[in-house]
């Protein structure tokens, strides 16, 4: 997996950092020669707090490896994280209000609608909050004030996916969208369908009703039998499908976006081809980092570009190490 020069900058930054804090004399004079790289790094006050505002709420298998990773960087700067999330974009825009009511020291904020955000976001940019955008909306989040975006490039993801469905023979791509009007999923299906070469049709359904998605996927497997390849959006979404495609006795190929414990095993299984990872705990991780680093020391990450934290592929021949750190909960 490719990580970006910007983050392998960072950790190796924090990585001298840390090893300067016990070494002798010579250690000491670095450390005193660079006293402003070493407040960068350290903790911020115990009175920091910052807002994690996402379009999910608890008990999602991907969000909750987010919440995990902000979770866990907060707990090393020493600062209040607070993590919140609702699928509905105005109570979405709510909990930015309060956020900014509150004064929080910094905002992440996910935007899969991007249009219904910009009012809310507007508001924490002219009280002067540090918003950094994640997962969702990294074409919108320049714009709308944030000081870097984290995430990967939805399209470049889809194309990768195509490309892979493609050398595995598929032709005829049902690509399953879990959640109307997010900007991501449908650049990920067009991205699929750019490099696919062959016919991509997408099927509407509700991630909050599993055993639907699996009637209306086997539906369709049943009613078009030159379907040969789905593409799933959402780990547990993904795990429908399987059950459709088993259930229609289909031999579609199934491939998904995002990880779980149950598509790791899947894909140990042979059930799905692969998993497009795109490291959801850095997701949470990172803009705790970030925010941490802009307030001691007005740090910003990305010079106006987005921070990628994908596309990786979880495949058979890398799923067993994987689920090991699903289990622990940081994949």
């Amino acid at each position: 997996m490719r990580r970006t020069p910007i983050v392998l900058a960072l950790l190796g930054a924090l990585a001298v950092t840390g090893c300067s804090s016990s070494g002798g004399q010579s250690a000491q004079s670095a450390t005193a020669a660079n006293s402003g790289a070493s407040s960068a790094a350290a903790p911020a006050a115990a009175s920091a707090s910052f807002a994690v505002i996402t379009h999910a709420g608890a008990g999602d298998s991907f969000w909750d490896v987010v919440k995990n990773g902000a979770e866990a960087a907060g707990k090393q700067y020493g600062v209040k994280v607070t993590y919140q999330g609702d699928g509905d974009p105005a109570k979405q825009s709510q909990l930015i209000d309060q956020a900014v009511s509150e004064k929080v020291d910094g905002i992440v904020v996910s935007m899969a609608n991007p249009d219904a955000l910009k009012e809310a976001i507007g508001k924490a940019v002219a009280a002067k909050i540090p918003v950094v955008t994640i997962n969702s909306g990294a074409d919108s989040s320049k714009a709308f004030g944030a000081i870097t975006h984290v995430g990967q490039s939805e399209d470049v993801a889809g194309r990768g996916a195509g490309e892979q469905l493609k050398a595995a023979g598929v032709t005829k791509l049902l690509c399953v969208i879990h959640e109307a009007g997010n900007v991501g999923l449908d650049q990920r299906c067009k991205g699929a369908e750019q490099t696919l070469g062959g016919a991509v049709e997408r099927l509407q359904v509700d991630v909050s009703n599993l055993a639907d998605v699996t009637s209306k996927v086997t539906a369709k497997l049943q009613s078009d039998k030159q379907v040969n390849g789905v593409l799933a959006l959402n780990p547990a979404v993904a795990i429908a499908a399987r059950d459709a495609i088993k259930d229609s006795g289909s031999q579609a190929k199934l491939a998904t976006f995002d990880l779980s414990g149950d598509v790791v095993s899947a894909i140990k299984d042979g059930e799905i081809l692969f998993a497009v990872d795109q490291q959801q705990y850095l997701q949470g991780y990172l803009p705790i980092t970030f925010l941490n680093l802009y307030k001691n020391n007005l740090n910003t990450v990305g010079g106006g570009l987005p921070v990628n934290t994908g596309p990786g592929f979880v495949t058979k021949d890398n799923a067993e190490q994987v689920a090991k750190l699903a289990e622990a909960g940081t994949r």
